[in-house]
């Protein structure tokens, strides 16, 4: 059963914010997955980055968001975890999937330094390709997409619950 909520996005979109809020407002757990794998590894996403390359980064995200068996969780995950195709055939068995959307210039004004954040870059990358290539990623997988431009944290979220009770009482 889809009882789970999993949010995707780009970093600084507010998938963790809005995570801790929404799970209040519909009564899940919350869990992060950039901390499960940090947990898991006892590393911090970028010295996991640092250790194993981009390419085995991506790997790892994968494995752990494919292996991630909950029920009633509002679950965060990175933001390169639509380059997972096992992790995001997994997370859309077992929840609905959100995208959390932002433009680029939001995004830019949020974040601070990339790779202090852990955010998965190609060499010469910045924000502008990593953006390009991955809001197709994200638009394929998503169930739902919400515009959170101008948007507080209590509107997100209750456009959010309000989709997901509309999703229940479906099924």
């Amino acid at each position: 059963m889809k009882n789970n909520i999993v949010l995707i996005g780009m970093p600084g979109a507010g998938k963790s914010t809005v995570g801790v809020v929404l799970a209040k407002v519909v009564g899940h757990r919350f869990v992060d997955s950039d901390l499960v794998i940090q947990e898991t590894y006892g590393k911090l996403l970028h010295e996991l980055i640092t250790e194993h390359g981009l390419e085995g980064f991506l790997e790892i995200e994968n494995q752990v968001n494919a292996g991630l068996h909950m029920e009633k969780s509002i679950i965060a995950t990175g933001g390169s975890v639509i380059y997972g195709r096992e992790a995001m055939e997994h997370l859309k068995e077992i929840g609905l999937v959100v995208y959390l959307k932002l433009s680029l210039e939001s995004i830019a004004d949020r974040l601070g330094d990339l790779q202090q954040r852990g955010v998965a870059l190609k060499d010469g990358w910045g924000l502008k390709e990593l953006y390009e290539e991955r809001v197709p990623l994200y638009e394929k997988y998503a169930d739902l997409t919400i515009d959170c431009e101008e948007k507080s944290i209590r509107e997100i979220t209750e456009e959010i619950a309000g989709a997901y009770k509309n999703e229940e009482q479906r099924s």
